[in-house]
């Protein structure tokens, strides 16, 4: 007989296990038919399609570009409707209730409060709008049978010059439900060195951060976030793979930086469909996280912009599965590593890998004997 541990599970076994995300835009999220009625309710005439269905379809295609640049030039009409309280409180209890639909148990959702002040938001009522919306989020989902927590990292933007500012706001909210913070945007011409002050705050601090890195740019921009600013985890690292060398035996030899993150443990906010899309791997087959799940770096599987890829945690699993054969036994080595690099106290990351991560999976993997069991009773009895 064999375990299902050693079997790739099915679609409706990923969607029920417990998923963790590290690495979701709160602006790369949103309902289609959301963004529509928002757009009619605030005037916003922009859109290119005001019917859901074909409005989604819009998104993954204007995003399926290759480019980065191209890719974030979507998000200027997402943004465009989350210019008021209400709409950045219904966005984000939406995004909670989606994610625990989808079988998350905690999320950290990201965003740049300096994006949503057109509608003339403070910086501090934008923060308060979100977290706001994230905790009815939690409620609504609690109400359908849905456990999650989501906390907020505060974005800045590479290419503006409110980084020291974002990261003061991440800090005076991170008692409130900010865990951290992060930089984004694009990363040619715009380094994270740029942003040093930050960062150097954020230390002194003793507050957490990511950075976006190593997604369209390459070992540098990985080296630079590390080295010089002193990222917590990094946003992508995709082009970790670039520091790594695989012999036609088989055998690897590890560059410096690579063996630097492998060593230090340090967590890769991996996003493979999005990856696609902007260029940085050519198929799920060839993503990089297969590799580096063999050599046992801390990657993490994660969304992106469930939005413009049309993607949920569900979905990026369904495509590794089918890519590399994993079961849930790597499912859950994904999601431990996943919960161990959440912003979050270690009494409380301990607690959800032992109390619901782990034991949610091991209610998956006897499932088998169960379904064994229930195919065989019937015919297995015999007369005396």
């Amino acid at each position: 007989m064999t375990s299902q541990t050693h079997s790739v599970p099915t679609a409706d076994q990923i969607r029920r296990a417990p998923k963790v995300l590290l690495h979701d835009h709160l602006d790369g999220g949103l309902r289609p038919g959301t963004i529509i009625e928002l757009a009619r309710e605030q005037g916003y005439e922009n859109l290119p399609e005001t019917e859901p269905d074909k409005l989604g379809v819009w998104f993954r295609e204007a995003a399926d570009s290759g480019s980065l640049e191209r890719y974030l030039e979507t998000f200027a009409h997402t943004c465009a409707v989350m210019q008021t309280r209400e709409a950045l409180f219904r966005v984000a209890a939406e995004c909670a209730v989606d994610l625990a639909e989808d079988g998350v148990v905690y999320a950290e959702v990201r965003y740049a409060p300096e994006q949503h002040l057109e509608g003339g938001l403070t910086l501090e009522e934008v923060v308060e709008a979100v977290n706001a919306g994230f905790r009815e989020g939690e409620r609504q989902a609690r109400a359908g049978g849905h456990r999650i927590r989501v906390g907020a990292l505060l974005t800045a933007m590479r290419h503006a010059a409110r980084s020291l500012e974002i990261a003061e706001l991440a800090n005076a909210y991170r008692d409130s439900g900010v865990v951290g913070f992060d930089i984004a945007g694009a990363e040619a011409g715009y380094p994270p060195t740029r942003h040093l002050d930050a960062f150097e705050y954020l230390k002194r601090e003793n507050n957490h951060f990511t950075i976006h890195a190593g997604e369209a740019f390459g070992l540098p921009s990985i080296w630079q976030a590390l080295q010089w600013c002193g990222a917590d985890r990094l946003g992508h690292g995709v082009r970790i793979i670039d520091d790594i060398e695989v012999a036609d035996d088989g055998s690897v030899r590890l560059g410096r930086l690579a063996a630097y993150v492998r060593d230090k443990r340090i967590p890769l906010e991996m996003c493979p469909s999005s990856n696609l899309q902007t260029g940085a791997a050519a198929s799920i087959g060839e993503h990089p996280i297969g590799l580096l799940r063999t050599l046992h770096f801390r990657a993490t599987v994660n969304t992106d912009n469930r939005l413009m890829s049309g993607t949920s945690m569900s979905r990026e699993f369904e495509l590794l599965t089918e890519a590399f054969a994993y079961t849930l036994d790597d499912m859950q080595w994904f999601t431990v590593n996943a919960m161990k690099s959440a912003f979050i106290p270690f009494d409380e990351r301990l607690a959800m890998i032992n109390e619901v991560i782990k034991p949610g999976y091991a209610e998956l993997r006897s499932e088998w004997l169960f379904q064994q069991t229930a195919a065989t009773s019937g015919s297995s009895g015999t007369e005396d």
